[in-house]
């Protein structure tokens, strides 16, 4: 039985139906194609397309765009690029075509991203509330050293960022992945749902982080964690694989995570 690149995406849309204002979409490629394997990726990097082509995979599957812009249309600043051309010389080369999932994935119920941090976390098993675009976890009594070694540990992370009481005892947590970490989605949590501690992606720097030294200050015990936009998003992207791979069990499907971009020196 023969799989084409638009019944693997039609599946992924599936559970939230159409969506009329989205970045997702077929980027490149022939949606009538026969689908040779799956490739599913936080970002369609140079190194994921080089194993796309190694695996003999022909679909790669996006969170974020290829060539360095939310809105892939917008490009024009890179027409004459050398890296944009031969990034694109070598997925026209690889005859690939590539999906970005983002807000599809962000629609799920619970919200993928979110699903797959928790997983990834190992805390799922805790009590859980859903927020449009965060979720709080109430989890056993731990300082916020502990959490940042806990996360450090279950996503190989060389290190995370922390604004804040580093001793503070932490049960109420809110998480936010991505770039969801600004002062609109974050203050809130603080103030109106009482939690301890914010875990986010990113975020402006100044927003939330001065919020939260203001808050210290004043004397209200307040800490966030900053694990990266990538790590935050990346088992999101795992959590989808293994949805492509129960679904469609005869396709090899691969899950390809990348050294964490940044190093501290």
């Amino acid at each position: 039985m023969t799989i084409s690149i638009q019944e693997i995406v039609d599946s992924i849309i599936e559970p939230v139906g159409s969506l009329k204002n989205t970045v997702d979409k077929l980027l490149i490629g022939d949606p009538k194609k026969q689908v040779t394997g799956v490739i599913v990726a936080f970002v369609a990097s140079q190194y994921v397309i080089q194993q796309a082509i190694n695996l003999q995979a022909n679909l790669i599957i996006t969170h974020e765009g290829i060539f360095y812009h939310h809105h892939s249309e917008k490009r024009e600043y890179m027409k004459n690029n050398s890296v944009y051309k031969d990034k694109r010389d070598l997925i026209i080369r690889g005859e690939l075509s590539i999906f970005r999932c983002h807000d599809y994935i962000h629609q799920y119920h619970p919200d993928g991203m979110m699903a797959g941090l928790l997983m990834a976390l190992d805390w799922e098993k805790y009590d859980v509330e859903h927020k449009p675009v965060s979720c709080i976890v109430q989890t056993p009594n731990m300082t916020v050293t502990e959490i940042a070694k806990h996360i450090k540990s279950k996503l190989s992370l060389p290190f995370v960022r922390i604004v804040g009481n580093a001793s503070l005892s932490c049960t109420r947590i809110g998480l936010l992945v991505g770039f969801r970490g600004g002062a609109e989605n974050a203050i809130p949590l603080f103030e109106d749902e009482g939690v301890d501690l914010i875990i986010a992606g990113e975020g402006a720097e100044w927003e939330t982080p001065e919020y939260v030294k203001d808050s210290v200050i004043q004397g209200k015990p307040k800490a966030m964690l900053f694990i990266g936009h990538a790590a935050s998003e990346e088992p999101g992207m795992h959590y989808l694989a293994k949805r492509i791979s129960t679904t469609y069990p005869n396709i090899p499907v691969h899950y390809i995570k990348e050294k964490n971009l940044f190093e501290v020196i």
